[in-house]
């Protein structure tokens, strides 16, 4: 099966969309599927407003037209809203090829967070965006009712997963052995929508640990010194200082689902988090973490858990089994149309040439 992916979220960015395609990619592939992304790489861009590090796609249509023609796909999946997203819902809707979508971040809370825009405005958007698809995937079964009750119809269950080859309890980070303990981490971007402020405005003995980058991070640093900031970490880096930490704080109101939670289980890492979407989903109360209202008091609790129990919690988030679901909620293309779509390998390279870019580039943009 040929399945094209598009999304605004690529590299180099570090995030749990970046994360959740890579991995779906790889189980596709190892299942002998085959998956073309459309992404901004490569395309001319611009900074996104208050977050120049996602880069937004300048008149992505002629590119993503070109590379959907010339792959033929049996099914396409939008996994974001933003310019390539909407070129592919274009290019669908204009040729009546079905299409599914992800809801994978909380645009209205994140806009109303740095502007005064409505939620209602927001969510109306979103709500003719998605439900143009025959199918919307979202993360959890809290995030289904929630977005139900803002009007987003047919939604589909597609939950995440962790890399437990690599997220698994190993030798703690060299860089942590100094700090005063309790060592309390948080992994994420350093973005307002992650609310670092109610973990960093605690009064608490150890240390405040930050994972990851972002907008707020110099303000952040600045108003909390105590805190130490490491920035990015990635793979078994990352696995190392989630190992050494006593536990994991998720602060974060609006995330949808949160793999940074499951891949701290993985490490033996209790979380400690606010009873929200995302939270609710994926800690088992008393067993993997804890949810307070009181952040101090989630993290308190959290501390007295067994690690053991943490390690057995994340094996039930496997990468296999939500590509399972992910095949389960495509939506073919039927042939007819997909005939449509296919231009003969010739056709596809001249075009590529006319447009500037030579049939190798294209192979290595995608």
């Amino acid at each position: 099966m040929r399945i094209a992916l598009a999304s605004d979220a690529w590299t180099p960015q570090i995030n749990g969309v970046v994360t959740t395609l890579k991995a779906t990619a790889a189980q596709l592939t190892a299942m002998g599927h085959e998956v073309r992304f459309l992404h901004p790489e490569g395309r001319w861009c611009l900074p996104c407003p208050s977050y120049p590090e996602i880069r937004l796609a300048l008149m992505p249509g002629p590119y993503v037209a070109r590379e959907i023609k010339g792959f033929a796909p049996h099914a396409i999946h939008i996994a974001t809203e933003g310019p390539v997203g909407m070129a592919v819902r274009r290019f669908c809707r204009a040729r009546g090829v079905p299409f599914t979508t992800a809801y994978h971040t909380r645009y209205p809370e994140y806009l109303r967070a740095r502007w005064p825009i409505p939620l209602a405005v927001s969510y109306g958007w979103l709500r003719r965006f998605h439900n143009a698809a025959a199918r919307t995937f979202v993360a959890s079964p809290s995030l289904e009712r929630e977005l139900a009750g803002h009007g987003l119809r047919s939604m589909h269950r597609w939950r995440r997963g962790v890399d437990l080859s690599r997220f698994r309890v190993c030798e703690p980070h060299p860089e942590l052995a100094a700090l005063p303990r309790p060592l309390m981490v948080s992994v994420g971007r350093v973005a307002v929508e992650k609310n670092l402020e109610a973990f960093l405005g605690l009064s608490l003995p150890g240390t405040q640990v930050v994972v990851g980058d972002g907008p707020q991070r110099t303000g952040l640093e600045a108003r909390f010194p105590k805190a130490r900031f490491l920035g990015y970490r990635t793979g078994t880096e990352l696995a190392r200082i989630l190992s050494g930490a006593d536990v994991m704080v998720f602060p974060s109101l609006t995330d949808t689902f949160g793999l940074a939670m499951i891949e701290a289980l993985a490490c033996g890492v209790p979380v400690a988090a606010f009873p929200v979407p995302g939270p609710v989903d994926v800690i088992e109360p008393g067993v993997t973490g804890v949810l307070d209202p009181d952040l101090a008091t989630a993290i308190a609790g959290a501390l007295q858990l067994d690690r053991a129990a943490c390690v057995r919690g994340a094996q039930a988030f496997s990468w296999e089994a939500a590509t399972q679901q992910f095949l389960a909620g495509l939506e073919p293309i039927p042939a007819m149309r997909r005939g449509a779509l296919s231009v003969s390998h010739s056709s596809a390279i001249i075009g590529r040439i006319v447009a500037g870019r030579q049939p190798s580039q294209a192979r290595d943009a995608n």
